[in-house]
């Protein structure tokens, strides 16, 4: 009868000595896949983004969170104007950025993204241009 328990007990201790399986977060960092979707990124060309507003993004998108609004320079070149992805919404598939047809569009290696008030979730385009 106290054998059952004591085998029981013995599984227990060997586990409680293994390695921890969690991470303790803010000091150890996950390793991330190469292919992991994170926050969006507005890809830069010449001084100013890439994106030609040719609505391909919003059209694919099935949460329906990308605004764009287009607009022309002097040059009578068509540009975003507006573009602003709702975060909430987004539910990170990456079919906006396999539809875009001039790689305007990419997906950082970014995951942290908590915020106090609902209005910081939604990027606009300053936010969405990559960093260089």
């Amino acid at each position: 009868m106290i054998l059952p328990l004591l085998q029981g007990l013995k599984i227990t201790l060997t586990h409680l000595f293994k390695k921890p399986v969690t991470l303790q977060y803010p000091d150890e960092r996950p390793t991330l896949s190469p292919n992991f979707r994170g926050l969006h990124t507005l890809k830069v060309s010449h001084d100013r983004a890439k994106c030609v507003a040719c609505y391909l993004c919003p059209t694919v998108c099935p949460a329906k969170c990308i605004t764009v609004e287009a607009r022309e320079d002097a040059n009578h070149d068509k540009h975003a104007a507006v573009y602003e992805i709702d975060m909430l919404r987004c539910i990170f598939c990456g079919y906006c950025v396999e539809a875009c047809p001039v790689d305007a569009l990419g997906m950082t290696q970014t995951f942290e993204l908590a915020n106090y008030k609902r209005g910081d979730f939604v990027f606009c385009k300053e936010r969405l241009l990559e960093k260089k």
